[in-house]
């Protein structure tokens, strides 16, 4: 019998899939369940995203989540923060609290920093430190990372929702393939 690895997607609605028909079928965890399955790898992966979810609330949940071994854990919080204008020093904080407590409760997990990017429309001095705020925290935890999850879908009407900002199916599908080139290395 082959020993079942866990992956762990933590995040917001970006992970969720939210306003997706089939949330569970095509939000980019789910995708990249397919491309493991495809491949036969051990792997099984658990959606932890929560639509609305800030770092906060993250740093709250996370050790709800960690009673069972984690092997890959991928962190993709902060967009609920941007929209919200919390201080980039609150959202680096927890970030890095959520990291702690991850690598405490599983020494040996493999990590993958999920960053964001903040919309041309906010052109001021907070959206350079957000992006920089993922890059920094992945640096400092040695972390796998994909700089910009909504790369080739943001600003794209065909790839978003009606509110813009949620991906839509085929949305998710670049996202999939986004995470997976990097994500793949890791297990």
């Amino acid at each position: 019998m082959t020993h079942t690895k866990r992956i762990l997607f933590f995040g917001d609605s970006l992970t969720a899939g939210y306003g997706l028909l089939k949330p569970s079928l095509e939000s980019f965890p789910a995708l990249i369940e397919d491309k493991i399955e495809e491949q036969a790898l051990p792997y099984r992966i658990i959606n932890a995203g929560l639509s609305g979810e800030t770092t906060a609330g993250g740093r709250s949940r996370i050790s709800l989540l960690l009673s069972h071994p984690i092997d890959v854990f991928v962190l993709g919080l902060g967009a609920n923060d941007l929209l919200r204008g919390i201080p980039v020093s609150n959202t680096k904080d927890n970030l890095q609290a959520i990291i702690d407590r991850v690598k405490g409760s599983n020494p040996g997990v493999k990590m993958l920093l999920l960053g964001l990017e903040a919309p041309a429309y906010i052109a001021d001095s907070y959206a350079q430190e957000f992006r920089q705020v993922f890059r920094t925290v992945a640096t400092t935890n040695n972390m796998a990372f994909v700089p910009f999850l909504l790369d080739g879908v943001a600003g794209i009407p065909d790839l978003n929702l009606r509110d813009g900002f949620h991906p839509s199916a085929g949305g998710y599908k670049i996202i999939a393939e986004t995470v997976w080139k990097v994500l793949k290395d890791l297990l």
